[in-house]
């Protein structure tokens, strides 16, 4: 077991880009989102 998190891990790749598609994706879903607090409770709608 030792052996294992004594390994180096790999290298990743710091330069990541993602695609348009999946931009466009997050800021649709996020502008459909609507969050109601009522009574300390939170209330999650997708507007879609």
């Amino acid at each position: 077991m030792a052996k294992i998190y004594s390994q180096a891990s790999p290298k990743t790749n710091d330069n990541l880009q993602p695609k348009d598609e999946t931009i466009k994706f997050i800021l649709s879903y996020s502008k459909a989102l609507s969050i109601v607090d009522y009574n300390n409770i939170k209330f999650e709608a997708l507007l879609n």
